[in-house]
């Protein structure tokens, strides 16, 4: 799984960025010079990519053969839009549940939550296409296959994905602690999007402030946060049990 999803070596890395490849992410190696690297340059450029500059050992590590100082991982699904995947989840049911990652980076976590989300009928997944965790190896064994089995979808700002989401009339929560409103205190029957933000720094400033609104989880011991797959897991079952409730 995790070779098959690799390309390496600039010529190949352009010709799957012509022909529309789901790439999660592209390493480059730092100093790369040359006329089919500014080749490169310009394509990704007029394009959103996850891109990340690294020294020659990462690539390395990455590709084992030429490499010529480029190495992109294809994701092994396909995601859909954002407006695609509202439409599709509006027609399922009137009171959809989607799940939000603002800057999630580590794929095990990543992956866990995707297993938890469709475990609990999330109707999507939104990721952002720059500083997000790839669809790897990591992610699609730690979510147990559920990667295969739920719609996901990428935006170039989570913020976009906010807005259109309150204009489909769903309501957005952010997971965070800066707030004295637990997850018991919110109404998960409407529809609604759960945010979970990244895992050091928590949901970022400019999304709580748009969110509808914002909910932490009780704490009683002496550690203050819980990892962040498993506060999702909270978060998600808690709107699970309203909706079996209601």
């Amino acid at each position: 799984m995790e070779n098959s999803t690799k390309i390496f070596g600039i010529r190949t890395v352009i010709e799957a960025v012509q022909s529309g490849k789901n790439i999660d992410k592209i390493y480059i190696q730092k100093g790369l010079s040359g006329h089919l690297f500014k080749e490169l340059e310009q394509l990704l450029s007029r394009n959103q990519y996850n891109v990340s500059y690294v020294p020659p050992e990462k690539l390395n590590k990455l590709a084992k053969g030429n490499h010529q100082g480029v190495v992109a991982t294809i994701s092994p699904v396909s995601f859909m839009s954002i407006e695609d995947l509202v439409e599709k989840a509006f027609s399922n049911t009137p009171t959809p549940l989607f799940l939000l990652l603002d800057q999630i980076t580590d794929a095990r976590n990543f992956g866990a939550m995707i297993r938890t989300a469709e475990c609990c009928g999330v109707n999507g997944i939104i990721i952002p296409e720059k500083g997000a965790a790839p669809v790897n190896a990591d992610t699609v064994k730690t979510s147990a296959g559920a990667v295969f089995n739920i719609p996901l979808c990428k935006v170039n700002h989570i913020k976009d994905a906010l807005y259109f989401l309150q204009s489909s009339d769903v309501q957005v929560v952010a997971a965070t602690e800066k707030t004295d409103d637990t997850i018991y205190d919110i109404d998960f029957k409407k529809a609604s999007a759960v945010i979970m933000g990244n895992e050091a720094k928590g949901v970022s400033n400019s999304i709580l402030k748009a969110a509808n609104k914002r909910a932490k989880l009780p704490m009683f011991g002496t550690i203050e946060s819980l990892n962040v797959s498993v506060a999702c897991g909270a978060f998600l079952y808690e709107a699970v049990r309203q909706r079996l409730k209601g």
